[in-house]
């Protein structure tokens, strides 16, 4: 019986013929050019910043019923399926093509630094295709927090833009390390938006900062996994995509700092009273919505 099953999700999830011929290409593939990248980021900041507009006249929030709890819960299930088959696609990968470099790399190696020359297509890639197309759906989690707080978050709105072009940087360059960034990444964003929907659905929260310590271990992992390139790089004659790999490390170390000076403000006390008046405003628009909800109800 599990046998079956597990031939069966293989087969939809690394060796079905779409995801083993795909190939990045700007002709075929939606998303995959520079115009509709800078458009899209673009739109994303323009709305964004209009929403906060509109919802500071009306100096109030706005309801959103169950829709976060469903976003959590799509999110949570679009990353594990990520993470998933770019797991069983990196295998198949190293299996197929392990002649090519073994002499050279370790799997592992090979997991952090693609030998020179590599193109963009195969399994791995087609999986980091689907991680980029989903960061448009991590963007819409920034307009339920202006719609819900009534305020606009700058590094919420960075973070996103950023994210969002290096993982258009990783396919259009080859880049090596983004199959250990988008493991990485999408093991933490299944477990984060799991949490998120589990709080979403009225259970109780963690008795400390979650989601910030989730995202403190990611950040600490896409370090040391940028070191370990930089060593490759030098020791085994090479990784590919170098140079688009040298302008995200920058933009990492951007998002890093920038976290990390929230991060110490947290727990070090300077933040959290600001920090418990979020929460204590997300927990009076959720309990807002479920009075809604009853009076709903008891009218129909």
């Amino acid at each position: 019986m599990g046998q079956p099953v597990i031939q069966t999700l293989t087969f939809w999830l690394s060796e079905h013929p779409s995801i083993v011929g795909f190939r990045w290409s700007h002709a075929h593939s939606w998303g995959s050019t520079w115009s509709f990248l800078f458009t899209a980021i673009s739109l994303y900041l323009l709305l964004s910043l209009l929403l906060h507009l509109l919802l500071s006249l009306l100096r109030r929030p706005v309801p959103l019923g169950p829709l976060p709890a469903f976003h959590s819960l799509l999110m949570t299930l679009l990353s594990f399926t990520i993470f998933a088959g770019i797991t069983l696609s990196s295998v198949a990968e190293i299996r197929d093509t392990r002649w090519f470099w073994r002499r050279s790399k370790t799997p592992f190696q090979w997991l952090l630094c693609f030998p020179l020359g590599t193109r963009p297509s195969g399994r791995v890639f087609f999986w980091s295709y689907i991680y980029y197309l989903s960061r448009f759906f991590h963007m819409i989690r920034t307009f339920f927090t202006i719609l819900r707080r009534g305020k606009l978050v700058p590094f919420q709105l960075f973070n996103h833009s950023i994210l969002t072009f290096m993982a258009f940087m990783w396919l259009e360059f080859s880049q090596s390390f983004q199959v250990l960034a988008i493991l990485s990444t999408t093991l933490v964003y299944a477990v984060v938006y799991a949490y998120r929907f589990w709080i979403a659905i009225g259970l109780p929260r963690t008795c400390f900062a979650f989601v910030v310590n989730c995202q403190m271990l990611l950040l600490g992992c896409n370090v040391a996994c940028h070191v370990g390139v930089l060593m490759m790089h030098f020791m085994k004659g090479g990784c590919n995509g170098i140079g688009a790999w040298g302008f995200n490390s920058v933009l990492n170390a951007v998002i890093l700092l920038l976290f990390l000076n929230f991060y110490v403000k947290i727990h070090w006390g300077y933040g959290k009273a600001a920090l418990a008046k979020v929460e204590e405003a997300e927990a009076k628009v959720e309990k807002a919505e479920e009075e809604q909800v009853r009076a709903k109800d008891k009218v129909i």
